[in-house]
This record gives C-alpha cells, structure tokens and sequence, in this order.
C-alpha cells in the first residue's frame, strides 16, 4: 500500500512539475529595445524601426504601427527571424511628428505590445552658398531645348522654394515646394520663353549680351553669369556666336569656359574654350 502511494505522489509531483514548466514556455515574448535609423530623420530620409524580441515562443507576427501628423494610423508587417524584426516607414515632410509602436504575437497566442515611442521630421538649413550656376545653353535652334543648369556643391540637399533666377534683372524662374538639389547634384531648368512646363519665360540667346543671377529665398544674391554689357539694355550688344554652352571647369567651381557638347545634367569636361566676353 506505501507503494502505491509513494508511486501516485510521485507522479503527482511530475505532472505538477510539467504544468509550471508549459505555464512559463507559454507566456509572452520580450521587446527588448527599439530602435531607428537615421536617429534624426530629415524629409529625404526613409526610417528603419528596429525590434529586437526574446522569449520561449518563436514569433508568429511582428507589426509596426504609426502615425504621421494628421494622416490616419498605417500598420506595416516587419521582416525578420529569430530576434530581429524590421519596417521601414516612408520619408515624410519636413515637421512631421510620427509616433509608433510595434506589437509582437507570439506562437502560443500571447500579445506584447511595446512602450509608444515619437520623433519629429527635421531637415538641416539650405545652405544657398553651395547653389551655383553650372552650365547655360542657348545655342539650341529650338528654344525647348535650351537650358540653364543649377548645381550644388555641398553635401546636403538644397530646397528651391523661392529661389529666383533673373535674366537681366528681370524674374524668369521661381523654384516651387519640393524642388531639391541632392548633395553634389545637378537641376536643370529646360526651356526658354516659356516653350515648358518649367522652363524660363523669357528667351535666350548665345550671341548676345546677357546676365543670368540667382538670388535666395531672402533676396541675396548666390551667383550670377555676365556675358558683355549692358549698355542701353541687355540683349542689344551683338555678340559672336557660341555654339556649345557655357560650363563651369571644373565642374561646380572653375571658371565659364566655352565647351562644344553641352552636358545636361552630367559633370562638365575639366577644361574648355576661354570666353573674354563672360565676365568672371
């Protein structure tokens, strides 16, 4: 009779051994950390959200949900195994606040949500002083395919809102919201006396007197072109005629030299064709 008992408390003990290990086995995963990249996103940025999950359960699903700003709240599905879960929220303009969070449910069933995290969108200052005139072709026999380009010499992107060109002294262009040079990039305006969307309105000539400037959102002055004079007024001193284009050598920086095939938003030859009638 001992016997039978000592063998039913022993299994006893077994079975309630087994229900506390399946009762720890079966509980919630861990979010250990979360993280993003960049740490401080500007417009240009995509953002990473990281998670990296503990536990005795494998993950079954990993969700990031966030908002941005007013818009309504977008679940994303995160990428991943083991440990380490992934999504990636789209760039968003500048002085958006997103908040976000990531929710991790397990094989067993078991739901962990992690602590609501936020960041605000910043982008650095354009830095104007980078923007340069670049390259000008006014030697097309068709006035669409004329060109100014604009280039940036710096390493961050520069918005164009209300940056000015004026062909002799008069506004022909105005950058408008979301017209951006990346770092070391080029943007060229295409078209003369109006022949595109966003071309310049006035026309353009290669043997003529003519002065192209660029002036800042706050009316400073960032660089300028100057070929002749002015005289009574620009455009009426005859000039010999270029049939290439005007491009800073070395690109972004040198002097306006004459180069004879016009490179279109690419890297201008290192030298070209002196011009004694530019202004430099």
């Amino acid at each position: 009779m001992k016997k039978i008992q000592l063998a039913f408390m022993l299994l006893a003990a077994v079975l309630l051994a087994s229900c506390v290990k399946d009762n720890v086995y079966e509980g919630p995963s861990s979010i250990d950390a979360v993280t993003m990249s960049p740490e401080a996103p500007t417009s240009f940025d995509d953002i990473v959200i990281t998670a990296t999950v503990s536990g005795l359960q494998a993950v079954k699903t990993a969700t990031l949900n966030y908002q941005a700003g007013s818009s309504n709240a977008t679940s994303l599905p995160m990428s991943g195994n083991g440990s380490t879960w992934t999504a990636t929220i789209p760039a968003q303009p500048d002085g958006t606040k997103v908040t976000y969070t990531v929710v991790v449910v397990n094989e067993a069933g078991f739901t962990t949500t992690s602590p609501e995290k936020e960041f605000t969108v910043g982008d650095k200052p354009s830095d104007f002083t980078k923007l340069v005139l670049n390259e000008l072709y006014g030697a097309a026999d068709n006035d669409a395919d004329k060109f100014i380009e604009l280039y940036n010499n710096g390493d961050d992107p520069i918005k164009l809102k209300d940056v000015i060109i004026k062909k002799d002294e008069s506004e022909v262009w105005r950058g408008l919201a979301g017209e951006v040079i990346m770092g070391h990039a080029f943007f060229t305006i295409v078209g003369a006396k109006g022949s595109t969307e966003r071309g310049i309105s006035s026309g353009f000539s290669s043997k003529k007197s003519v002065l192209v400037e660029i002036y800042d959102p706050n009316n400073n002055l960032v660089d300028r072109f100057q070929r002749g004079e002015k005289e009574d007024a620009w455009g009426n001193q005859s000039l010999a005629k270029v049939s290439g284009s005007w491009s800073r050598c070395p690109n972004g920086t040198g002097k306006f030299m004459i180069t004879d095939v016009p490179t279109l938003g690419e890297k201008n030859p290192d030298t070209g064709t002196e011009d004694p009638t530019v202004v430099q």
